[in-house]
């Protein structure tokens, strides 16, 4: 098969991030890279343009690992509490999923984080505080403290108001 080198506009999922330079079929850069404004193709005059590019990227990571060393001092200070129905012995309905942590976070701290960033070992499925990972950029690892709690009545109260209930119906018989 043919191949064509080519330096990559834009990240490409599975090939390379922006200024690499890459070889991949010459039907696959002819027909989808180049016209999609992936890539361009290896020139004389495109090596210089390589140049640029590595420069804006190398500024650009820079700038997104200095704002996310910020974003995970400040979420390391916070405590995201997340009310959820829970049942008579404190067992939630369902589970908190990363996708809920994501939902939680930009309606209380108008924080925007992708779901897939969130670091759960296994969906959360009982009442109490829980340490999440949150892995923001390469490295960069926060921890955001997750307090769950029950938007229910406590047992002890729904069980009081249950007898009386009970009491009433015998008292029409």
């Amino acid at each position: 098969m043919a191949k064509a080198e080519v330096i990559l506009v834009r990240p490409v999922s599975g090939l390379g991030s922006e200024s690499d330079r890459v070889e991949v079929t010459a039907g696959y850069a002819r027909n989808y890279l180049i016209p999609g404004g992936y890539a361009v193709p290896l020139t004389a005059s495109n090596r210089r343009r390589l140049e640029v590019l590595k420069a804006r990227r190398i500024e650009r990571e820079s700038r997104e690992v200095e704002a996310a060393n910020e974003l995970a001092t400040s979420l390391s200070k916070l405590i995201l509490t997340l009310k959820v129905r829970t049942g008579e012995n404190g067992r939630l309905f369902g589970s908190v999923t990363p996708a809920k942590i994501a939902i939680e976070l930009k309606q209380q701290f108008d924080v925007d984080i992708d779901k897939r960033k969130i670091h759960l070992e296994d969906p959360i499925k009982e009442l109490g505080e829980f340490g999440v990972d949150l892995k923001l950029h390469g490295e960069i690892v926060a921890a955001l403290k997750v307090r769950v709690e029950s938007i229910n009545q406590p047992a002890e109260n729904v069980a009081a108001k249950q007898i009386p209930r009970a009491e009433k119906a015998a008292e029409k018989k």
